[in-house]
C-alpha cells in the first residue's frame, strides 16, 4: 500500500477548475485549442468541447468576435511575451460581464473567464497610506485586516505567520462571531505543506467559493495541465475537506511577501458559499502589497536602530579590549557586556585550564561536556540551539540552565571557547486542534493509498514546551557574530602588541631566572645577619617599655616573610627548570608527614585530617611534595579559624589517570577569582587576614603542567576542594 504525505500530493495539476471560472488553453505553436473546461459550453454556446479542442479560435465566429473586442486579445503577441504575467480586461458575452484574463505558461496561452460579480457592500477607504505611519508591527496587520474586511466582509479575516520551521500563528483577527475565534492559535507544518507554500508564491491569491460545489474537468489533448497560475485552479481534496472541517463554505487567502520569501498569509474564511469579484480579488492583494511593504520599511527601520545601538555598544567594547593584553583578560573584565549583548542569562568563557562565567550557569563539569561534545559534533565556528536541554539532558546531564545555547569557537585548536545559555522557559502552546497528523486509507485510481487525513477538529490543544529555552532571534546571532568580528580585528592588535611585551618579557625573565638561583646566597647571609642582630637586641629588652619589643619583634616578622618570598620564587624558578625524573610513589607517607607539620606550623591541633585512599602515581619525588604541601598548607590555613576545621584527602583511579581531591571547610574563593587563582602573587580579598604571598599556587600550577597532570578546584562559600590530577604508573608486562 502506497502511502501519501500531503507534500507529495500534486496540486498544481488537479485536472479540474473551480464552477466559477471558464478556461480555454490555446498552443502558441500551432495556435489550436489543447484544451478548455467542460463548461466552457455554458457561455459560447457550443454544442460539445470535443468540437473546439483541435481546432483553431477563428474558426469558431461566435467566440473569436467576442474576443476581438478586448485589446489583450488583439495584441496577443506582445502581452504574452513575459512567461507567467497575467493581464486583465473586460468582455460582455451574451449580454453578461465576463473578467477575461491571459498569460501564457509554457507552450501554452491560458484564456480565463469568470462572470463579474457587482458588491455593494464594498466600502473603500482612502487612508491608504496609514500603513506607513503606524509605529508597530500589529498595528499594521490590524490595519490591514479593517481595510481588508470593508472589500470582502467575510466571518473569519485572519493574518497567520509562518515559523522558521514551517508552523504557523494566527496574530491578527476579525470575527463578526459566526465562526470560532483562531487568535492566537498555531498550526503544524503539514496544515499547509511544501508545496502549497511555493503555489502562494507563485499565485498570490486563491479563492475557493464553493467547497461544496463540484469542480468542472478539463478536456484535453495533452497531460498534465500546469493550472499554477489559473484563479479558478481546484483546490485539492485534502485542502477542501480542511476547510469544511473548520466550519466554512468559502475561504480567499492573499500571500505575504517579505523580501521574496512567503512571511504570512491574509486567510479569509466564510461560513456560507461566497464568491469575491475579481476586481474585489485584485484590490485586497494591493492593499497587502501596501501592508507588507509598511512592515518591511518598519522592519528596517528597527533593524537600523538596534546595529546603530549595537554598534555603540561595540565600540565601548574595543575601546575596553584594547586595554589588555590578552583576550582572555579583554573577555572576562567584559563578561558582563557580552552575556547581556545577545540577551542570555549566563555567559562562559574558556581558555585552556582557565574558565570565567557569568550569571545562571551550568556547573564547570557540566560545561566542560558541552566543550568535549561541540569539539565532537559541530563542524560551524557558531553553533545555536534553543532545545539543547532537550535534546541532550540525558547524554550531558544537562540541566535547566542550559535549555538553550549559543557556542562559538574563538580558536579551536587552542580551546578557547564563548558559551551563552538560556535557562529552560515555561511555556505551553496553543494549537488549532491536535497537531498529530492522522492518517486514512483512500482510493486513488483503483489503488489504495495511505493518506494524511486532514484535522477534524481546531478544539484548542495545549501543548506543555519542555526542555527548550526562549528562541534565540536574528538579532541574538547579529550579537554573537559582531562578537566574533570584534575579537578578530581586536585579537590582531593584541597580538602584535604580545609579540613586543614576550620579546621583553623573554629577556626579563632570563634575568629573574639569574636571579631567583643566586637570591638565597646573595641576600641570604645579610637578612640572616639582620634577624641575629634583632633578635639580640630583642633579648636585650627583657625590661625594656612592650612598645619598643612590639617594634623589634615586627622587624623579625618582615625578615621572616622576605625570606620565604625568597624560598617560594626559587621554587617557582626550580619549578619551571629543573630536571625531572618520574617514577612511581608512594604518596601516604609523604601526606601523612605534610599534615602533621601543618597542623603545627599554623597552630591548628582542632584540624580534623581525614586521610582516605592514596593510590601511587607518576611524579618527581621533590616536585611532588611541593605540591602536597603547598595544597596541604592552604587547606589547614584557611580553615583553621573554623570552630570545628575538616580536612578530607583521597586519591582514587579514573582511566589513566590518578584523581586526588583535597577538600576542606575553609573560607572558600569567591567565583570572580577562578581566572587568575595561580596566577603568581595573586591574592584573595577574603584571604587578607591570613599569612601568605601567593605564590604556592603558582609552583604547583607549574609543577603539575610539567609531571604532564592538571590542577582544578570547586569552591563556595563552604570551602575548597583542589582536584590534582596525575599520571597513572606503568606496570611492567610480564
Amino acid at each position: 500500500m502506497n502511502f501519501v504525505e500531503c507534500h507529495d500530493e500534486p496540486i498544481h495539476i488537479p485536472g479540474h477548475i473551480q464552477s466559477f471560472g471558464y478556461l480555454i488553453g490555446v498552443c502558441t505553436v500551432t495556435e489550436t485549442v489543447n484544451f478548455c473546461s467542460a463548461n466552457i459550453v455554458d457561455i459560447f454556446s457550443l454544442d460539445s468541447t470535443e468540437q473546439l479542442v483541435g481546432r483553431k479560435l477563428s474558426d469558431f465566429p461566435q467566440i473569436h468576435e467576442v474576443l476581438s473586442k478586448s485589446q489583450i486579445f488583439n495584441s496577443l503577441g506582445d502581452y504574452t511575451k513575459r512567461e507567467n504575467e497575467t493581464y486583465f480586461d473586460k468582455i460582455v458575452i451574451n449580454q453578461k460581464k465576463y473578467h477575461f484574463s491571459l498569460f501564457r505558461n509554457g507552450q501554452n496561452v491560458f484564456l480565463e473567464f469568470e462572470q463579474a460579480i457587482e458588491n455593494p457592500y464594498k466600502k473603500i477607504s482612502n487612508k491608504y497610506d496609514n500603513f506607513y505611519v503606524i509605529d508597530n508591527d500589529q498595528g499594521i496587520w490590524d490595519q490591514l485586516l479593517n481595510t481588508v474586511s470593508n472589500i470582502i466582509n467575510y466571518d473569519r479575516m485572519m493574518v497567520y505567520k509562518f515559523m522558521d520551521d514551517g508552523s504557523g500563528k494566527v496574530i491578527s483577527e476579525i470575527n463578526n462571531g459566526v465562526l470560532e475565534s483562531y487568535m492566537g492559535l498555531h498550526y503544524p507544518e503539514h496544515d499547509i505543506p511544501k508545496q502549497a507554500r511555493e503555489l502562494y508564491l507563485k499565485k498570490r491569491k486563491r479563492i475557493f467559493s464553493d467547497v461544496y460545489s463540484e469542480p468542472v474537468p478539463i478536456v484535453s489533448k495533452i497531460d498534465a495541465i500546469d493550472l499554477v497560475y489559473v484563479s479558478a485552479r481546484a483546490m485539492s481534496p485534502i485542502h477542501g475537506q480542511y476547510v469544511k472541517n473548520s466550519g466554512a463554505a468559502s475561504s480567499f487567502s492573499i500571500s505575504i511577501i517579505i523580501d521574496d520569501k512567503l512571511w504570512g498569509l491574509v486567510t479569509c474564511q466564510n461560513k456560507n458559499q461566497r464568491h469575491i469579484d475579481l476586481e474585489d480579488r485584485v484590490q485586497a492583494g494591493i492593499f497587502t502589497v501596501l501592508a507588507s511593504n509598511a512592515y518591511s520599511s518598519f522592519r528596517s527601520k528597527k533593524d537600523l536602530e538596534y546595529r546603530l545601538d549595537l554598534a555603540g555598544k561595540l565600540s565601548v567594547l574595543k575601546s575596553e579590549f584594547l586595554k589588555y593584553n590578552t583576550l582572555f583578560e579583554s573577555l572576562a573584565s567584559n563578561k558582563i557586556e557580552l552575556k547581556n549583548l545577545p540577551k542570555a542569562d549566563g555567559f562562559a568563557i574558556v581558555s585552556d585550564a582557565d574558565k570565567v562565567t557569568e550569571g545562571i550557569v551550568p556547573p564547570y563539569e557540566t560545561i566542560q561536556k558541552i566543550i568535549d561534545w561541540a569539539y565532537d559534533n559541530t563542524d560551524e565556528n557558531i553553533f545555536i540551539s534553543n532545545s539543547f536541554l532537550k535534546d541532550y539532558k540525558v547524554e550531558l546531564g544537562l540541566d535547566f540552565r542550559s535549555a538553550g545555547v549559543i557556542i562559538y569557537f574563538v580558536e579551536r585548536s587552542k580551546n578557547e571557547i564563548l558559551i551563552w545559555f538560556r535557562k529552560e522557559f515555561d511555556e505551553h502552546i496553543n494549537w488549532a486542534g491536535n497537531p498529530e497528523k492522522t492518517i486514512d486509507v483512500s482510493s486513488q485510481n483503483g489503488i489504495d493509498c495511505k493518506i494524511v487525513s486532514p484535522r477534524s477538529s481546531f478544539q484548542i490543544f495545549t501543548e506543555n514546551i519542555v526542555g527548550e529555552s526562549k528562541r534565540w532571534s536574528s538579532r541574538s546571532e547579529i550579537a554573537v557574530k559582531s562578537i566574533r568580528d570584534l575579537i578578530l580585528e581586536t585579537s590582531h592588535k593584541q597580538y602584535v602588541t604580545i609579540k613586543k611585551l614576550n620579546d621583553q618579557l623573554k629577556k626579563v625573565n632570563e634575568e629573574l631566572d639569574s636571579f631567583s638561583y643566586t637570591i638565597s646566597h646573595d641576600l641570604g647571609t645579610p637578612l640572616t645577619v639582620m634577624k641575629l642582630n634583632a633578635q639580640m637586641l630583642l633579648k636585650s629588652f627583657v625590661n625594656g617599655e612592650e612598645k619598643d619589643r612590639k617594634k623589634i619583634q615586627s622587624i623579625i616578622t618582615e625578615i621572616d616573610s622576605m625570606a620565604e618570598m625568597m624560598h617560594n620564587v626559587l621554587q617557582l624558578s626550580r619549578a619551571k627548570h629543573s630536571d625531572i625524573l618520574l617514577e612511581k610513589i608512594d604518596t601516604e607517607g609523604t601526606i601523612e608527614k605534610i599534615t602533621e607539620n601543618a597542623k603545627i606550623t599554623y597552630g591548628s591541633p582542632r584540624s580534623k585530617i581525614i586521610i582516605k585512599q592514596c593510590p601511587e602515581v607518576m611524579a618527581d619525588r621533590t616536585m611532588l611534595h611541593q605540591v602536597f604541601l603547598n595544597i596541604i598548607n592552604n587547606a589547614v590555613k584557611y580553615s583553621s579559624d573554623k570552630e570545628e576545621p575538616v580536612i578530607e584527602i583521597e586519591g582514587s583511579e579514573d582511566g589513566d589517570a590518578i584523581i586526588y581531591r583535597i577538600k576542606d571547610n575553609g573560607i572558600g574563593i569567591p567565583e570572580k577569582e577562578k581566572h587568575k587563582m595561580f596566577k603568581i602573587f595573586n591574592r584573595m580579598d577574603n584571604a587578607r587576614k591570613f599569612k601568605g604571598n601567593g605564590v604556592g599556587l603558582s609552583i604547583v600550577h607549574r609543577i603539575m603542567n610539567r609531571l604532564g597532570g592538571n590542577v582544578d578546584y570547586e569552591s563556595n562559600n563552604e570551602g575548597t576542594c583542589f582536584i590534582l590530577t596525575f599520571q597513572k604508573p606503568k606496570f611492567a608486562e610480564i
